[in-house]
């Protein structure tokens, strides 16, 4: 009895065909499971203001009417309402009408006014919706002009250096 190789051969051929054709495919990465999900993300912008202000300073006085100015910068986040106030002042018997500097060396007083107007009409007091100063927010630095009156005729006033410390409030 003779024997054939040839199906021996056969399946082996067969074989090594089938594993060059899988190793000609291209490799498929293993299908891998995934999982999403949402986070919220949130802020609360709160309102905020700042202000400063530059000194006023009217300078040399010998009885004749002096006019000045100063400049308050106030800063509010967009859409804040606010209203800017100035006190009467620390000089001991001030009025937001009736406003004194005090003699650094004594007890004198020297009249001055604070206006919102650059007519200088209408006093800039500390009371919101009366005699304060309203605005908006834009989230940017505004400027407002204090304009400062010493009035002529201050003639009896002793001769010296003359202040007082008006403070600025901004509501809002």
């Amino acid at each position: 009895m003779t024997t054939s190789h040839a199906p021996t051969f056969i399946r082996h051929l067969a074989a090594i065909a089938c594993a060059c054709v899988v190793a000609a495919l291209p490799v498929q990465p293993a299908s891998a499971a995934t999982a999403t999900t949402t986070f919220l993300v949130s802020a609360n912008v709160l309102s905020f203001c700042s202000v400063t202000a530059l000194p006023l300073a009217f300078g040399s006085y010998s009885g004749t009417q002096v006019d000045t100015t100063t400049t308050l910068s106030v800063t509010c986040t967009f859409g804040t309402a606010y209203s800017i106030g100035l006190s009467a002042g620390t000089t001991s018997g001030n009025s937001i009408t009736a406003r004194r500097m005090v003699r650094t060396a004594g007890t004198e007083v020297l009249g001055y006014s604070l206006f919102s107007d650059s007519q200088r009409s209408v006093n800039w007091g500390d009371t919101p919706a009366t005699n304060a100063v309203a605005g908006t927010g834009s989230g940017l630095a505004q400027s407002l002009t204090v304009y400062g009156r010493l009035p002529a005729g201050q003639t009896t006033i002793p001769v010296g250096a003359y202040s007082d410390i008006v403070t600025v409030t901004v509501n809002y």
